[in-house]
């Protein structure tokens, strides 16, 4: 009985060396000798534009201000800088891979450490361990944090990435802002490619026709005519007494000829106003239509003009922009790895891992008996 007891204590020791005694003490190797001391620099900024609404929080602080988070460029500001062009960017005459490449960096930290993982793939992966972009929800603040194994490096890569994160979100309000005035320019262009199109043609009309404008031709006509009437009847009345009173009055001829020449004079306005084909009242119609299209097409043009002026007026306005809340720090001292924790965490797992182990080995040696 005391042999088994004696042999179930051995394989408990050996089991709580496996799983607790080594795996602190390599913890404690590591972490006390073999580790190299992080610096972390951190930044914030928000991204914010005038128009859109706010969110709560320091998001209503922001809206208060005028300004509300730009979620869209936020993202994208984030996007490039965990892409691997943001890493080609930094990584400029390699400068990138010789911050992590430095002898007094460990072999078990550094890039490449062995010799082991020295292509790009490799680089990019080691990247996205050394940098992280977070944004918070709510308040849409993202915060920028860089390990490095000096407190040059973390500060000078956070300051990197940062200028790049702000000069994407600038390139797409640039592209923006372009587009809109594009667009409005091509609809002056149309604008007055039309309105010019029907000056020409209104003015190509007039020619045709020899009229400058048919209702301005027709109301002056109308005012001869009636003035013309009232002669005439006045011409009427006075040949009427003169036959009826003096037959033989030498006036006599000479009022039948006025009246003839009125009447005469008459039926030609009349005939230019109302008859024929190139009479007033039918010039009208087509002029009608051309002076309608000319206007139509004069006020598309001055809507346009405005558009481009609104378009201007909104370009010379940043739309969307980063605000830094936070400059990237220069760490006085390393940060990680947090020395102690790790050996406490290494030390608290491997009992928990031991005491999993010893219940399924109290359960497979009391199964087998």
């Amino acid at each position: 009985m005391a042999s088994k007891f004696s042999q179930y204590t051995k394989k408990i020791n050996r089991t709580f060396g496996i799983f607790v005694v080594i795996p602190t003490i390599l913890s404690i190797v590591y972490f006390g000798f073999l580790a190299s001391d992080v610096y972390v620099s951190e930044s914030r900024y928000v991204v914010r534009t005038p128009e859109k609404g706010a969110s709560s929080g320091l998001g209503m602080f922001l809206a208060s201000a005028g300004f509300a988070s730009a979620s869209e460029e936020a993202h994208a500001a984030k996007s490039f800088v965990e892409s691997r062009g943001a890493l080609v960017a930094i990584n400029k005459g390699g400068a990138f891979e010789k911050a992590y490449t430095r002898p007094a960096i460990s072999q078990l930290d550094r890039f490449g450490g062995f010799g082991l993982g020295t292509t790009f793939e490799h680089l990019y992966k080691y990247y996205m361990n050394h940098v992280l972009v977070e944004t918070d929800v709510v308040t849409s603040i993202s915060t920028l944090t860089v390990d490095a194994y000096t407190a040059e490096d973390a500060f000078r890569i956070n300051e990197q990435l940062l200028d790049m994160a702000e000069q994407t979100v600038n390139r797409m309000n640039l592209r923006g802002r372009e587009d809109m005035i594009r667009f409005a320019q091509v609809e002056v262009q149309d604008a007055q490619n039309r309105a010019r199109q029907t000056s020409l043609a209104l003015a190509a009309y007039r020619n045709r026709e020899g009229v400058l404008d048919p209702e301005l031709q027709a109301t002056t006509q109308m005012t001869m005519i009636s003035k013309l009437q009232d002669e005439l009847i006045a011409t009427k009345a006075q040949l009427n007494q003169l036959r009826a009173f003096t037959p033989l009055n030498p006036q006599v001829p000479v009022l039948e000829n006025r009246l003839e020449t009125l009447q005469r004079e008459m039926r030609n306005l009349s005939g230019a106003l109302t008859g024929g084909d190139r009479s007033l009242a039918k010039s009208a119609v087509q002029y009608q239509r051309y002076f309608l299209e000319q206007q139509f097409a004069d006020k598309q043009l001055t809507a346009a003009l405005a558009s481009l002026q609104e378009a201007q007026n909104e370009a010379r306005r940043q739309q969307v922009y980063v605000e830094r809340i936070a400059l990237p720090n220069k760490p006085d001292s390393p940060l990680k790895p947090r020395r102690l924790r790790g050996v406490l965490a290494t030390f608290a797992l491997g009992l928990v891992a031991w005491g999993i182990a010893s219940m399924l080995l109290a359960g497979v040696k009391e199964h087998v008996q």
